[in-house]
């Protein structure tokens, strides 16, 4: 009998795996800075058209329905486990939502989460939650779990570590597509920190739904501070249905390619 086990083998594509996660980033994060940061659209809460266009293009359309792709093709190829991608079932996903509601609301408030206007943090909730998807859906279902399929052949730890790593600094550097003030080297680093405390939550939890809930409340309050900065919030203490619809048609979305990637990637499916 030999002394040293045998090593788990590569799993396959792992490196176009990796590339294809890599370019979807990119593709993401263009379609960002054309229609957010280079149009200062979310300073802008009078845009409605332009911040609906955004949320549409490069989260909906790139970062939702681009992520499901990607994760169709590797999951039929057989790199990545959908489960540990975050697509769990329903009960599970429900039960993870939950926690990430209440960890998210309490680290809201411990970051200083002053505002508690009912129908403030609503709307910003809602205008937050298509891009927060599109962040949990590029940078962990995606970008996370390819870089740990990749390497779980080494190491399962180390390649949780890397996949954390990676996701976080990745999610701090997709921040400099965005307007001001999140642009910034300071709020890269303070973003790519707050990456890590997503990481952990996805790879304990491995629920897409609870993880943006969780991440959605680590946002709000920076869009929040950002509005009082340029004098924008008093539009948000009434109902502003556009995003509010669009949040909505978001979570149905996502529900939506849940089904079809489940159903898709079944054995004996074509």
């Amino acid at each position: 009998m030999r002394g040293v086990s045998k090593r788990r083998s590569a799993v396959p594509y792992a490196g176009q795996a990796v590339v294809a996660a890599v370019m979807l980033f990119a593709v993401w994060m263009a379609a960002t800075y054309l229609l957010e940061g280079l149009r200062l659209t979310l300073r802008r809460p009078e845009a409605v058209t332009d911040r609906l266009v955004y949320a549409l293009v490069a989260n909906l359309v790139v970062g939702v329905l681009g992520s499901v792709l990607v994760l169709w093709i590797f999951t039929k190829a057989g790199t990545v486990d959908l489960r540990r991608a975050g697509f769990n079932g329903w009960r599970y996903s429900l039960v993870a939502v939950l926690a990430g509601a209440v960890l998210g609301f309490v680290l809201y408030l411990a970051q200083g989460g002053r505002l508690l206007e009912p129908m403030v943090l609503v709307n910003v909730y809602a205008q937050v939650l298509v891009v927060s998807m599109a962040e949990v859906l590029v940078c962990w279902c995606v970008l996370g779990s390819l870089v740990e399929a990749s390497l779980l052949h080494l190491d399962r730890w180390l390649a949780v570590l890397v996949a954390t790593v990676v996701s976080s600094v990745f999610f701090g550097l997709y921040h400099f597509a965005h307007s001001p003030p999140f642009n910034t080297w300071e709020l890269a680093l303070l973003l790519t920190l707050i990456g890590f405390v997503t990481s952990i939550f996805f790879f304990v939890s491995r629920s897409v739904y609870g993880t943006v809930v969780f991440h959605n409340f680590l946002a709000i309050n920076g869009v929040i501070s950002a509005l009082e900065a340029s004098g924008s919030l008093d539009v948000f203490r009434q109902p502003v249905v556009p995003l509010l619809v669009m949040a909505a048609a978001a979570v149905l979305v996502l529900v939506g390619c849940h089904l079809l990637l489940v159903a898709r990637t079944q054995p004996g499916h074509p």
